[in-house]
């Protein structure tokens, strides 16, 4: 896999003074992008072998450097001259007091660090601040649906059946039985990533919160919040959970990278409104092992993949609403909440995006269209759609296959 939107961030921020940190969902890729991607591309590049000092902590052969005083005299001593190294740490959670050690390195002129790490406590959203606004982040996400297709070299069609199905874990390109891929789905939710948020949170009622999992992984893309949530749990299960421990809970699936939130914006009135939200899952596969693969449901997973796309190309997502006046059979005036499902912006450039697997009629590109028809601005407006060919419709609106939006870098210039 050549993960070079990854690789050119970490070559861009070479030398820059700062402790690069590598973030992302366990097994996403991390430790295979420093040490073998950004290890080639050091060594393509002049670097001396023994100007990187390259540990993988979790090695039993390095337990010795677990100890932060062993760690930081051995990367001290290692740098013999004035010419660049660089230290690439992998699994550097591994190490108590491991920001202590990684500021020391600051301290020395001509080396340059990279870290990763895997568990609740490093991947916490907020792990900048623990170098003291001397971190420079790369967030790492599983393979694209691009990324998947050049590795698994197969058909776009029967790739999509795959991805949407079991999501783009790197893993997924080696295991070649369903039954295998659904087994490591599975274990690996159990043992790595609810593990790792009990480990970090004192949860008191761990069960509740898998509960609440269950229910975001079944409701993908739907608006909720945590009272609604709070009011599911007592009408369903008739517990009482109270909306703070909700958002709790919620917060604790943030910072482990396995859900994002995609906050509502009110486009005419260019405001947030603070609830409800939608909630995406970071893998689709990770989602639907949740739920024993019970649900598949085209349409929402396909949106949850457009929101990850538009998250790995640098865009900040939103969910928009919009107000729509209109005149009922009785000319009384009538006004109507419409959704718009990504408000996308990048610096100065915006993008309003509806996700529908199909427009099999003009009535239902008609409703899919009202929303962007209702948005009296000039920046563009896109329907991605799974069929049928790119083309601009009489409204000049962009209706965008969602083949050409995921496989082509340049899609949303069309």
């Amino acid at each position: 896999m050549e993960r070079d939107l990854y690789l050119n961030k970490l070559i861009r921020r070479k030398n820059n003074g700062m402790i690069k940190v590598i973030t992302g969902i366990r097994r996403c890729g991390k430790t295979y992008l420093l040490f073998k991607l950004f290890y080639e591309h050091l060594l393509q590049s002049g670097v001396d072998k023994d100007h990187i000092i390259k540990i993988a902590l979790d090695d039993r052969m390095n337990k010795r450097y677990r100890d932060p005083d062993v760690l930081c005299e051995y990367v001290h001593s290692a740098v013999k001259d004035e010419d660049n190294y660089y230290i690439l740490l992998d699994e550097v959670q591994m190490v108590p007091e491991f920001e202590d050690v990684l500021n020391s390195f600051l301290h020395i002129r001509n080396v340059d660090t990279y870290v990763t790490g895997s568990n609740a406590k490093f991947l916490s959203k907020d792990i900048i601040t623990e170098f003291r606004g001397r971190g420079d982040q790369v967030h790492l996400y599983p393979l694209s649906f691009a990324e998947f297709v050049q590795g698994r070299n197969t058909d776009k069609r029967q790739a999509w059946q795959e991805y949407t199905l079991y999501g783009g874990l790197p893993k997924m390109l080696e295991i070649e039985n369903e039954e295998d891929k659904s087994a490591y789905l599975r274990d690996i939710f159990k043992e790595t990533y609810i593990k790792d948020i009990l480990e970090r949170n004192d949860v008191r009622n761990p069960v509740e919160m898998e509960e609440l999992l269950d229910y975001l992984s079944s409701a993908i893309g739907g608006l909720t919040n945590p009272k609604k949530l709070s009011d599911t749990f007592k009408t369903i299960k008739n517990v009482s959970v109270h909306p703070d421990t909700i958002k709790t809970y919620l917060d604790y699936f943030e910072d482990s990278f396995l859900i994002s939130r995609a906050n509502r914006y009110d486009v005419k009135g260019k405001k947030y409104i603070s609830t409800p939200m939608k909630f995406y899952f970071t893998d689709c596969g990770l989602r639907n092992a949740r739920i024993n693969f019970r649900q598949y449901e085209e349409t929402h997973i396909m949106e949850n993949i457009i929101y990850n796309e538009l998250l790995i190309r640098g865009f900040n997502v939103d969910v928009g609403m919009i107000e729509y006046n209109y005149c009922a059979e009785n000319k009384r005036k009538v006004q109507k909440q419409l959704e718009v499902d990504f408000v996308c912006n990048q610096g100065s450039k915006r993008l309003y995006i509806q996700s529908a697997l199909a427009l099999p009629t003009k009535e239902k590109e008609e409703q899919e269209q009202l929303s962007l028809r209702s948005i009296n601005d000039s920046f563009k407006k896109i329907i991605i759609v799974k069929e049928g060919p790119t083309h601009y419709n009489e409204s000049g609106i962009l209706i965008l296959n969602l083949f050409d939006f995921l496989l082509k870098e340049n899609s949303l210039e069309y």
